[in-house]
């Protein structure tokens, strides 16, 4: 599906110029589950933004399913995160006082899609995420913030993205939240096939990924297999 070769990434002012990337090269394939984790500073976000078609490189090649999108114009990278990338963030950025379903269907609304599919879109990919049927009527700051966090994934979903790009999904979840918050992640991977990669800085977090690309100072320094101590299953959800 991925494949980096070569990226750098230099920001330029007036007066200096920093590189942030400095040569990255990495192949993920359909289905993958891979944590890049690194500590700040280490170009995690530059590369994060990269791989969602959100900035692109100063130097090498980005190939996605194929296509070397690095010289796209912006209409035909708009298309990509459209289509192709579902996004979660640390922030949630849901709409307050939407409920949960239509912060799901939001996207399918951009998208113009029949408004008689929306719902059951919408429906099918909070079922996916494990969030309880009696929350989808609730405004989405009448939730959790572990539920928040899972009307985030749905909305990723819903245009049925190949790739899920996920940016600190735990940043802002207390410990066991963040477990079964991860545990989505991992049954969306093994059960539905969805690519998943996984923005992180703690290893407790990257260890729940098949494989983990070590990041520092804007260079790849580790490139490591990992046996999932644990899958969360569906019956291991609770309220939170």
């Amino acid at each position: 599906m991925i494949e980096l070769r070569n990226i750098t990434k230099t920001y330029e002012s007036d007066e200096m110029k920093t590189p942030v990337l400095k040569g990255i090269t990495f192949t993920i394939k359909d289905g993958d589950f891979v944590a890049i984790m690194g500590p700040s500073g280490s170009g995690k976000s530059t590369l994060m933004h990269i791989l969602g078609a959100l900035d692109s490189a100063s130097t090498g090649q980005y190939l996605l399913d194929g296509k070397n999108i690095s010289d796209f114009t912006e209409d035909q990278l708009s298309d990509i995160r459209r289509e192709k990338i579902g996004f979660v963030f640390q922030a949630f950025n849901l709409l307050p006082r939407a409920t949960v379903l239509r912060n799901v269907m939001l996207p399918l609304i951009y998208a113009e899609t029949p408004v008689k599919e929306r719902e059951k879109i919408a429906g099918r990919a909070l079922l996916s995420t494990g969030m309880p049927e009696d929350r989808w009527n609730h405004h989405s700051n009448q939730i959790s913030g572990g539920q928040m966090q899972r009307v985030a994934i749905a909305r990723a979903l819903v245009n049925n993205p190949s790739l899920i790009l996920a940016d600190e999904p735990t940043g802002n979840l207390d410990s066991k939240t963040g477990n079964i918050v991860l545990g989505t992640f991992q049954r969306l991977n093994k059960e539905e096939g969805r690519t998943i990669i996984l923005i992180t800085h703690e290893l407790d977090v990257a260890e729940h990924a098949d494989r983990i690309l070590h990041l520092k100072d804007g260079l790849i320094v580790k490139d490591s297999l990992h046996h999932t101590k644990r899958i969360i299953k569906m019956n291991d959800y609770d309220a939170d």
